[in-house]
């Protein structure tokens, strides 16, 4: 499966797919009309796209935005953010900053409203269990680890600031004066 073709099957789950478990649901649903090969394939481009997201200011934003986040719960927010498209996913892997620009994301700073999708995660290994009723025939990955030294305690408001402004401005509290 090449990069285009995970993509837009990712994108025709989206269409009429209103929340982040549904556009899973689709993808299952569209994956699993595919020969397995093609289901090996996605599962491969999938543990590629997650990997190439596993970036620690990537993390930063995802704590910013959810009030926190583990490192299953980072997975899990890669999840949702791959249920947003390629282009979105493509800037925030990019440039975590550009979130801050997503009206859910801007909402969710008052609402509270957290980000995940474990079930995006899953697609492959539900969509070639559907397929065949075997399982699919490799181990889930186990998420890259980044480098520790790159990591900034994401609880530091003046941090927070300084590495990702826009989303800092929506969830963080402003400096007391």
């Amino acid at each position: 499966m090449r990069t285009d073709d995970f993509w837009q099957l990712i994108e025709r789950a989206r269409a009429g797919a209103a929340e982040p478990g549904a556009v899973a649901a689709r993808a299952v649903a569209l994956l699993a009309d595919r020969d397995p090969e093609e289901i090996l394939g996605y599962a491969h481009h999938q543990q590629r796209v997650l990997a190439a997201s596993h970036r620690v200011d990537l993390w930063g934003a995802a704590y910013l935005i959810n009030g926190g986040v583990s490192d299953d719960g980072f997975d899990h927010f890669r999840g949702w953010l791959m249920t947003q498209g390629r282009a979105v996913f493509a800037r925030a892997v990019a440039e975590p900053d550009s979130l801050a620009e997503l009206p859910r994301v801007r909402t969710a700073s008052l609402s509270g409203e957290e980000f995940e999708c474990a079930d995006m995660l899953a697609v492959p290994w539900d969509a070639y269990r559907r397929a065949t009723a075997t399982e699919l025939p490799m181990d889930r990955p186990a998420s890259p680890e980044p480098d520790l030294n790159d990591f900034w305690d994401f609880d530091d408001p003046d941090e927070a600031r300084r590495r990702l402004p826009r989303l800092a401005a929506l969830f963080v509290e402003p400096p007391q004066e």
